[in-house]
């Protein structure tokens, strides 16, 4: 039985017992964690995908430890104009441990019977973005862009607008040079 979960903007195919590296996750050594982004699940013969995810599935893990990855060197370079920029990047991560996979088709196993209490970290979902107070456009059987130009009449303008001046014409007159008089 292995299931398909989403974590840190990456898919992980996991089993029980395995131990994989994640993204960093905010929490501390020996704690439980819950992912409920679940995308597949296959247990024997039976195949569950989800759209997108799969309903009342949660993929349980035990944080191992914290750590930084290994020394990634960037290197930037241009030739022959005299540019080297080298630096060095240490990727955050998580190693944790999948103790269970929960899902409808099957019962929590025995040994996690009634659970009362549980440190667990709540999933943050994105919260979608909503436009208030912003004018709707009038709309018109025909499509010959009428309905643009009117809503544009229809809003207050909020900005001020320049009266234009006629520019002043300049007049160039001629005058003489004269050369100074020596006496």
């Amino acid at each position: 039985m292995f299931a398909v979960i989403k974590t840190g903007g990456k898919q992980y195919k996991v089993e029980e017992g395995e131990v994989l590296q994640v993204e960093k996750l905010n929490i501390e050594k020996g704690n439980k964690v819950k992912f409920e982004e679940v995308l597949l699940i296959e247990d024997g013969d039976k195949t569950q995908i989800g759209t997108p995810f799969v309903k009342n599935a949660v993929v349980e893990a035990v944080v191992v430890e914290n750590f930084k990855d290994k020394k990634v060197i960037v290197f930037k370079k241009k030739k022959r104009k005299q540019y080297r920029k080298k630096r060095g990047h240490r990727q955050e991560l998580t190693k944790i441990k999948i103790e269970e996979i929960i899902f409808a088709g099957k019962q929590a196993s025995q040994k996690a019977a009634p659970k009362k209490k549980t440190t667990a970290k709540k999933t943050i979902k994105p919260v979608k973005e909503t436009v208030a107070n912003k004018p709707a456009a009038k709309k018109t059987s025909g499509s010959n862009g009428k309905a643009k130009r009117s809503a544009k009449k229809a809003t207050p303008a909020k900005t001020k607008t320049a009266v234009k001046t006629p520019a002043k014409k300049k007049v160039m007159t001629k005058t003489k040079k004269t050369s100074p008089v020596k006496e």
